[in-house]
């Protein structure tokens, strides 16, 4: 009798807790007009730096975030410049994430590159950016399978994006000025 009394009080809590949740789920709290985040940083209040955000729909000088990209733009375009000679996967702006498509370079066909960059900031720092990228080899028998990458590759697409990140904004700088 006792096991049932404590299941039954579990049930009576576990129900609060669900009905607690489900009511501070619907505060008046709207968070329609934000902008999806992905990092911490974007979590504060503070406004974001000048020139970093792409307006994609609306004025360009209101002071809402609707339709703003949440990364840093010249990491996003710079991204999109040094990868430009492979074909795109997937690009989304609001997250932040580039990814490729196989790639065979035509003085190797028997190999294959992937990129994956992850732009993790509104900042442009060198910490605002990861590159994963990946190499398949042909086995001869029309397979493709998994081969290292030099542990210098990501490191050289990152310092790649990173100066043409530089480029881009003290070419904004200048136009600005």
């Amino acid at each position: 009798m006792a096991f049932s009394s404590s299941i039954a009080t579990l049930y009576k809590v576990g129900m609060a807790a669900v009905l607690a949740l489900a009511v501070t789920s619907c505060s008046g709290d709207d968070n329609s007009g934000s902008t999806y985040r992905t990092s911490p940083e974007f979590r504060s209040d503070a406004p974001p730096e000048a020139g970093l955000g792409i307006t994609l729909f609306g004025d360009s000088n209101s002071q809402g975030t609707e339709g703003a990209v949440a990364v840093n733009a010249f990491l996003w375009r710079a991204s999109l410049d040094t990868i430009s000679f492979m074909p795109l996967a997937s690009a989304d702006p609001f997250g932040g994430v580039i990814i490729t498509d196989w790639y065979a370079p035509p003085e190797t066909p028997g190999e294959r590159f992937k990129v994956n960059m992850y732009i993790l900031g509104r900042s442009l720092r060198a910490d605002g950016l990861k590159v994963s990228v990946f190499r398949q080899q042909d086995d001869g028998a029309g397979r493709w399978t998994d081969a290292p990458v030099g542990a210098d590759v990501p490191g050289e697409f990152e310092e790649a994006v990173l100066t043409r990140a530089r480029q881009l904004r003290m070419q904004a700088v200048a136009e600005e000025g």
